[in-house]
């Protein structure tokens, strides 16, 4: 979790809403990302989208049971459409997001049966730093106007 939240730390940095992840397969780290959608002005640019193409690129393949998603901030409902489509193995994430967050907070699709896949989900592991990242960003956005 820690070199998601430094994924994050350079979306921040860039002025991106700070959220990173990474994808870990066999105990090694084959993606990483973070979010450029304000950047590259392209809504699909979520951290998860642009870790989960690099991860099925590194590996050849169109799926990812045995990998784990590292993700700072509980994904949206794009997100966790494209995990469940990748058969990701596993998501652990850091803080819930309220308002967008489709691993239990507004909505669980990550472990609906009644798709053909589910994720294994993990939430809270670095939940304080993850989230504390967001309220900084936030405020930092509205002293600025």
């Amino acid at each position: 979790m820690e070199k998601a939240i430094q994924q994050a730390k350079k979306a921040y940095n860039d002025g991106e809403i700070p959220i990173g992840c990474v994808i870990v397969c066999d105990e090694k780290i084959i993606a990483s990302a973070h979010n450029t959608k304000q950047n590259c002005d392209n809504s699909l640019h979520h951290a998860e989208i642009l870790a989960l193409d690099r991860a099925m690129k590194t590996l050849g393949t169109k799926y990812l049971n045995n990998c784990t998603m590292y993700l700072t901030i509980e994904p949206c409902a794009m997100c966790a459409g494209a995990m469940i489509n990748c058969r990701l193995g596993k998501l652990v994430f850091g803080a819930r997001e309220p308002k967008t967050g489709c691993a239990g907070s507004i909505y669980n699709l990550l472990e609906d049966n009644r798709f053909n896949h589910r994720v294994i989900v993990e939430e809270g592991v670095m939940q304080e730093e993850c989230s504390c990242l967001m309220k900084e960003f936030f405020i930092s956005r509205r002293n600025k106007c």
